[in-house]
C-alpha cells in the first residue's frame, strides 16, 4: 500500500469522500488517505492527524516525499484536537475500534458544527457507532461491508438530518447489524455474522456449565437474543 494504490479498506473509505471537500483523516497513520484523495484531485486540502509520535512523523514524511505540504497539514494532536473551525467540513476515522471512534467524536462534538459528512471504519462494534449518530443526530446515509486479509470490515458514513431515517421498528436488530447492510447482505455480511453467532454459541455452552448466578442468568439471556436477532436476520 502507497499513496498510488491503497489497501482495499481505505479504498472504499476513500469512496464516500465527496469531490470537493476539506477532510480531516484522524488517526491517519502514514497519511495515505490524504495523500491518495489530494492526488487523485478529490479534495483540494487535507489535515492528517496523529496522537502518537512516531505515525505523526511518518506522515509527515510522507506527504513532504509526495511534495503535498501546501495542501495537507500534518497535526499531532488528540482526535479532533487537531482541526480549528473552518479547518474542514468532512471527517474520516478508520482502523480503530467503535468505542474509540465513538469517544473521540463524543470529545470532540464542539467540533462537528461545520461537519458535513462522517466517514467512518471501526474494526470492532460497529454498532457503538451507530447509537451515538442516533443519539446526536447524525443520519447514517450508506455503509459497506468488505473482507481484506482475512478480516471484514464495516464503512459507516453519515450526515446531518434525520437519524432515525434509516430504521425501523426493528431497532435493536439494525443498529447491531447495521440497516443498509442488512437490505444489502452479501458474502463479507454472512461470513461475519455467522461467526458471530458461533462464537456467542460456544460461549453460550460455558455458562451452562457454570454455577447459577445474577450475572449468567443476565448475559444468557442477552447472547440468546444477539443470536435470535442474527438469526432471523440472515437470508
Amino acid at each position: 500500500m502507497n499513496t498510488e494504490k491503497l489497501s482495499e479498506r481505505l479504498e472504499t473509505v476513500a469512496r464516500f469522500v465527496p469531490n470537493g471537500s476539506k477532510l480531516a483523516d484522524i488517526g491517519s497513520d502514514h497519511a495515505y488517505l490524504p495523500c491518495y484523495l489530494v492526488k487523485k484531485g478529490i479534495v483540494p486540502f487535507a489535515i492528517a492527524g496523529e496522537v502518537v509520535l512516531g505515525p505523526f512523523e511518518s506522515a509527515r514524511g510522507h506527504v513532504e516525499e509526495e511534495g503535498l505540504s501546501d495542501k495537507i497539514i500534518v497535526r499531532m494532536g488528540d482526535g479532533l484536537d487537531v482541526i480549528e473551525p473552518g479547518d474542514v467540513n468532512c471527517i474520516s476515522i478508520a482502523g480503530m475500534g467503535g468505542a474509540l471512534i465513538t469517544s473521540i467524536l463524543e470529545r470532540g462534538k464542539e467540533k462537528l458544527g461545520e461537519i458535513v459528512r462522517l466517514i467512518l471504519q471501526p474494526n470492532i462494534s460497529a454498532v457503538t457507532i451507530r447509537k451515538w449518530l442516533l443519539e446526536n443526530n447524525w443520519q447514517l446515509v450508506e455503509e459497506e461491508i468488505m473482507e481484506e486479509d482475512g478480516k471484514i470490515y464495516e464503512i459507516l458514513v453519515a450526515e446531518k438530518g434525520e437519524p432515525h431515517k434509516p430504521y425501523t421498528s426493528n431497532l435493536e436488530t439494525e443498529l447491531l447489524l447495521g440497516p443498509f447492510l442488512m437490505q444489502k447482505q452479501g458474502e463479507a455480511f454472512s461470513r461475519k455474522w455467522k461467526m458471530e453467532a458461533h462464537n456467542w454459541q460456544r460461549i453460550l455452552a460455558q455458562l451452562e456449565k457454570a454455577a447459577p448466578s445474577t450475572e449468567t442468568t443476565a448475559k444468557r439471556q442477552e447472547l440468546l437474543q444477539w443470536i435470535n436477532r442474527v438469526e432471523g436476520a440472515l437470508k
